[in-house]
């Protein structure tokens, strides 16, 4: 009796751990996908900026700023955010714009 107890409680353990790793795995996927949106997002985000149009650059960071929220957060993602907040809200002025979104381009591109 005691080993049959151990045997399913080793399935049901077993079977868990392999549901489980999917889903997590899944988890972290979408995160990295968001933040190689956002990253691509940024990137178009400066080249708008270099060119001088505000509202691209505003639109780009925007989008970007939207991936970036639901990325997995990290130390750099988190200041890529506050970049991103940064750039739309100096989108007016393009070149403190474009610094801003350099800056968040190198954080959302850095590894942990």
């Amino acid at each position: 009796m005691k080993i049959q107890t151990h045997r399913t409680a080793l399935v049901i353990m077993a079977v868990s751990a392999l549901m489980g790793i999917p889903f997590f795995s899944g988890l972290t996927f979408a995160g990295d996908k968001h933040k190689s949106e956002a990253l691509k997002h940024a990137k178009v985000a400066v080249e708008q900026g270099k060119g001088k149009h505000a509202d691209a650059l505003k639109q780009h960071a925007e989008e970007a700023l939207k991936h970036a929220k639901e990325a997995k957060m990290d130390p750099h993602v988190d200041e890529g955010v506050k970049h991103l907040q940064e750039a739309v809200k100096h989108a007016p002025n393009v070149e403190a714009a474009t610094r801003h979104a350099e800056s968040a381009v190198t954080h959302l591109s850095a590894e942990d």
